[in-house]
């Protein structure tokens, strides 16, 4: 085997990091209660606000994507207060834990894993079981690699004036065309790790002027996501705690890069290699996990016929430094999950593409060298044309 491996990330977060997001990191010696600083905070609210797709307030909080989930909960239900939850994936489930964790009383939808959230199942509920405070569900579910249709809940729940849409857009963003204003997407969240191309330790939150009232009459305790507290903090360039500043100034030349390559391009971009390693999956004779609507920031593909799946993962980094998912939970040793949020290209794929395909004949597999890449081609070039 050679002696150089060079690791590759080919995961749903962390994700490869923007060279020039690093470099300035690096030089990066802020104090956060300077006017510099300020001028640079207020700057990357700004760009988040383009990123997000909106005219609402976004803050920032030093978190992983679940400490805005968290905030979010805690900022717009009381305990006992009834919730929604949409789930078909792991990160729903999340969204359930963390409405009994508060006290809400809990309906949910749930479908089978590699299965959307049925909409007309939602409504139902909307329409016989509230009134709901709020409702949560993902953009973009990772565990299973499937895209829920936020754009008609949205819809649906903006006939509900006192009930918010909570949407974990964590992968969704920068991988999925979202409108929030338009769509009624009343509280959306992201985090640095995956398309903004930068270190974890960064989660984002938009508000709307709908859930700002709502948030007004919330009695649970909260201390650290205050989310009114860190509004006013952050309209003057500050936040109300000591801030992540180098992961800040990180963010604000991720954003800089994301405004200049142009946000649909980057969404296009996801798309585009999605569906190339969908053709290529198919090519190679495996199966397509999700069900319905594959999402654009990974594809979760299942393992061959009696192979674990870790087996693959294990392959894949052994020989390649090429790390892929492993499923999680019950999927785990079932489907590997291979993503394009953020800074990947069609470079990138092919090698990767490429290397499953030893992988996989390594492991007993057979599959004929090259279909697969092949399959990939195609698709980048009818896509270029």
């Amino acid at each position: 085997m050679p002696g150089i491996i060079k690791e590759r990330l080919f995961t749903p977060g962390p994700t490869p990091l923007l060279l020039e997001a690093q470099a300035r990191a690096l030089t990066a010696t802020l104090h956060h209660r300077t006017d510099e600083f300020r001028r640079l905070m207020r700057e990357t609210i700004d760009g988040l606000r383009d990123y997000f797709n909106t005219k609402n307030e976004v803050l920032i909080f030093a978190s992983s994507g679940s400490g805005a989930m968290e905030g979010a909960m805690t900022n717009l239900v009381s305990p006992g207060e009834r919730v929604l939850v949409g789930t078909a994936g792991k990160f729903g489930e999340r969204w359930i834990g963390l409405a009994r964790a508060y006290g809400a009383e809990v309906v949910t939808v749930q479908s089978p894993y590699g299965q959307c959230v049925p909409m007309p199942e939602m409504k139902k509920r909307l329409e016989t079981e509230g009134p709901f405070r709020a409702v949560f569900i993902q953009s973009t579910e990772s565990s299973t690699g499937v895209r829920h249709d936020v754009e008609t809940l949205g819809k649906l729940v903006s006939a509900y004036p006192e009930t918010c849409l909570v949407v974990d857009a964590i992968t969704g963003l920068g991988t999925t065309d979202l409108h929030p204003d338009e769509w009624g997407l009343d509280v959306v969240i992201g985090g640095s790790q995956k398309a903004t191309m930068v270190p974890p330790g960064l989660a984002f939150v938009s508000v709307s002027d709908k859930a700002w009232k709502l948030i007004a009459k919330s009695k649970t305790p909260r201390f650290y996501f205050d989310f009114a507290r860190e509004r006013k903090s952050q309209a003057k360039g500050e936040s109300s705690y000591t801030p992540a500043t180098t992961l800040v100034v990180s963010l604000h030349a991720a954003l800089k890069y994301i405004h200049q390559v142009g946000r649909d391009n980057l969404i296009a971009n996801a798309a585009q290699l999605a569906e190339a390693t969908r053709e290529a999956a198919k090519r190679l004779g495996l199966g397509l996990f999700a069900q319905c609507s594959p999402a654009n920031a990974l594809t979760s593909i299942a393992a061959p016929e009696g192979m674990d799946s870790g087996l693959i993962v294990k392959e894949m980094r052994t020989r390649f430094g090429a790390i892929v998912s492993n499923g999680q939970g019950e999927m785990k040793g079932k489907i590997f999950r291979l993503a394009h949020l953020g800074y990947y290209d069609a470079m990138d794929l092919f090698a990767a593409i490429a290397a499953l395909e030893i992988a996989l004949t390594r492991l007993g597999h057979k599959v004929e060298l090259g279909s697969g890449v092949r399959a990939a081609q195609e698709v980048y070039l009818r896509q270029s044309a």
